[in-house]
């Protein structure tokens, strides 16, 4: 049974009384060799993780099987910490569909949250689009975050050679190396700079031992309740990133993946911010992997609005209290998949401009 202290991404208990508060969840990536395996068997044995449903493409692959102490009824078996196991035998969002219906109805052991572990080969975002696009399932769970590992031994290649392994570190919410005890110290520099120059704004954790499972559900990123410092971490202003300040794009690991970063000094009206959001969904939604930005408005220069988008879907603008900082100027940060750097930059500078001339 649920703990009463543990909570949701909102803050609400999740209980057997208060089935139908969002489900925090969680999606573990990486690709073949990164030892997703490994780090797994580790994580379930944490007190933190009971009551998670792991869901898995195939059982026999991930290793779990020792941890197995019984099975229940069709596909759902149960694990030595509390947890569940599923695999995926169809479609995802049919299993997790019948999954709710099946908690829902108390016909499986009550889950609080969910992982899911996708295989070295798969590209993260369908998964994505499945919860967030969803009329029914984007009410029923809340993505926590995207976790990325990546194999320090052959990152380096593997990121140069696989665009799948591009996109699951461009995606990513947390970024974790492993096997770093088994390359030099340069090597590791090398990897690093990659993993940044795809994701500027996660920094890539070099000792994976080091991250508390606990934390393994609590958003990544949540404005309303966010400090100051929480916003400029979440756009990529820490001191390893500080080159973001500069306005350039901070480089590319693949000819179709590139990041920028996009600073105005002019504010920008609350109209022509909805006609930025909504073109960038619609002409470019396929092909930008992700945007975050920080927006000064001219309406109402005192609260900066925080807006991001994963792909196609838009995440709902928040107004926060206060800068972040002394900086007041509009910070975007843009993800994207071969979409030059002007088309986006040519197209806000319009916006602006037009603005200024409404003025």
């Amino acid at each position: 049974m649920p703990k009463p202290d543990q909570t949701a991404a909102d803050g609400k208990n999740i209980d057997e009384r208060n089935p139908l508060t969002p489900i925090p969840l969680v999606i573990l990536s990486g690709f073949l060799g990164a030892g997703k395996t490994t780090r797994l068997n580790t994580w379930l044995k944490h007190p933190a993780l009971e009551d998670t449903l792991v869901i898995i493409n195939e059982f026999g692959e991930i290793g779990l099987d020792h941890l197995l102490i019984e099975e229940a009824p069709g596909d759902v078996v149960l694990l030595a910490a509390g947890c569940l196991c599923c695999t995926i035998r169809g479609d995802l969002v049919a299993t997790l569909e019948d999954l709710l219906r099946r908690r829902d109805n108390h016909r499986i052991r009550f889950f609080r949250q969910v992982l899911i572990e996708t295989t070295g080969l798969a590209d993260p975002l369908p998964i994505l689009q499945s919860v967030l696009q969803h009329p029914y399932l984007s009410k029923r769970f809340t993505v926590s975050g995207l976790v990325t590992l990546v194999d320090a031994v052959n990152g380096s290649a593997t990121l140069a050679a696989y665009p799948e392994a591009r996109r699951q570190v461009a995606l990513a919410d947390r970024l974790l190396v492993t096997k770093t005890d088994l390359v030099r110290a340069d090597e590791l520099a090398t990897l690093e700079t990659g993993l940044r120059a795809l994701n500027p704004t996660v920094p890539p954790l070099t000792d994976p031992a080091a991250f508390d499972p606990a934390k393994l559900f609590d958003r990544r990123f949540e404005p309303r309740a966010a400090s100051g410092q929480d916003v400029l971490e979440w756009l990529g202003e820490t001191e390893t990133t500080a080159t973001l300040a500069s306005g350039h794009g901070v480089g590319q690991h693949g000819a179709e993946i590139t990041s920028h970063t996009f600073i105005s000094a002019e504010a920008i009206s609350e109209a022509s911010l909805i006609v930025f959001q909504e073109a960038m969904r619609i002409l470019h939604g396929p092909r930008l992997l992700r945007l975050k930005g920080l927006i000064a408005l001219r309406e109402d220069p005192g609260h900066p609005v925080v807006i991001h988008h994963v792909q196609s879907v838009a995440h709902k603008p928040v107004k926060l209290l206060r800068w972040p900082g002394r900086d007041r100027r509009t910070r975007l940060v843009v993800i994207t998949q071969g979409i030059a750097r002007e088309t986006i930059a040519g197209f806000w500078d319009a916006l602006v401009k037009a603005d200024a001339e409404k003025a």
